[in-house]
């Protein structure tokens, strides 16, 4: 792999502040080959996009009053980059089950967010004591067998259960086709008017509402899916060919063989994949509880910007356009 452009030649790979190694990976980067202070550089650094889009979420969870659950579960997820960095930076053990059992925990969050909603005080008191249950055994479990596998098969389980679990509620409870049985019945119960006394005009606003909401709703999930799947196979391909991954690093040099660093790409895929997910539990949930008037989709330019759920303090004034995306141009 030869490439005219200027390059510095790769340090060796060498013992660092930290050393010995003692967790149970070693990722395919050379470890200290930079600084002795850092054994993994680029999957150190990558991890500051989780800190930095964590810190976003929470942020806009406290501007736009969204529920307490999902600014809990965006400190998880700074948490999670938090120990990632540290792991990567010192490759020792105790700092691997922060990063590792942060993913767990932070899972948990979001199991308990999507399971817990319009649900009784005891059940979701059950489901709490239930998750932590879990959560304390894997870490338990994990800790005992020290076999990375085992993490990353229950964090797939858990993360394929709410994922499948998300989509399944936002199909019944925001599809006009699927939901309006639902929306009456509640309405009976509840004592207020029900779609069906409602005027033909407010009906149709809200499904076509609805259907844009859910449209839009599903070009996140398959964004971020993608994403995420994006960044799992790359790791796949970093773990598999590392060695000549190595060789082509050091022939192109630094800074080029950065590009070649395929954890650091999964740190970057998956923690913008994570932060799409976080987002659609924020706008799912309130189209749930029915305040799909009052917050609306903010994401600019879908491939190169992030999105956002804020709300709209101009609903009385204003003409109703949530569901759609909405661009600067």
């Amino acid at each position: 792999m030869g490439m005219n452009l200027p390059f510095i030649a790769y340090p060796p790979a060498q013992d660092g502040y930290w050393s010995p190694v003692t967790s149970t990976l070693n990722w395919c980067e050379e470890d200290y080959y930079a600084t002795i202070y850092s054994a993994e550089i680029i999957n150190t650094l990558t991890n500051l996009l989780f800190m930095f889009l964590a810190i976003r979420g929470a942020r806009s969870c406290i501007r736009n009053d969204h529920d307490q659950i999902f600014l809990v579960a965006f400190v998880g997820y700074f948490l999670v980059g938090t120990g990632s960095f540290l792991f990567h930076t010192t490759l020792k053990y105790p700092m691997q089950l922060v990063d590792e059992l942060s993913m767990i925990y932070t899972t948990c969050l979001m199991f308990y967010a999507t399971f817990s909603h319009r649900k009784s005080h005891a059940y979701s008191v059950a489901l709490g004591c239930f998750l932590i249950t879990i959560a304390l055994g894997i870490s338990l479990y994990y800790h005992y067998l020290q076999d990375p596998t085992f993490h990353q098969n229950a964090y797939a389980v858990l993360t394929a259960i709410v994922l499948f679990r998300s989509m399944y509620i936002m199909e019944i409870n925001i599809r006009p086709a699927l939901n309006k049985k639902s929306k009456e019945k509640t309405a009976h119960l509840n004592g207020v008017v029900a779609p069906s006394q409602q005027s033909s005009t407010e009906r149709a606003r809200q499904d076509i509402r609805d259907e844009k909401i859910l449209r839009n709703m599903w070009m996140m999930v398959a964004y971020g899916l993608a994403i995420f799947l994006g960044g799992f196979a790359i790791w796949n391909l970093d773990n598999i060919y590392c060695g000549k991954l190595r060789q082509w690093r050091r022939e192109v040099g630094l800074p080029w063989g950065i590009l070649l660093e395929g954890h650091g790409w999964w740190h970057l895929m998956t923690g913008t994949g994570a932060y799409f997910y976080i987002i659609w539990g924020i706008w799912l949930r309130h189209c749930l509880n029915g305040r799909q008037d009052e917050f609306e989709l903010v994401w600019p330019r879908l491939f190169t910007s992030l999105p956002n759920i804020e709300r709209r303090y101009d609903v009385s004034s204003t003409p109703v356009q949530n569901g759609t995306v909405k661009k600067n141009i």
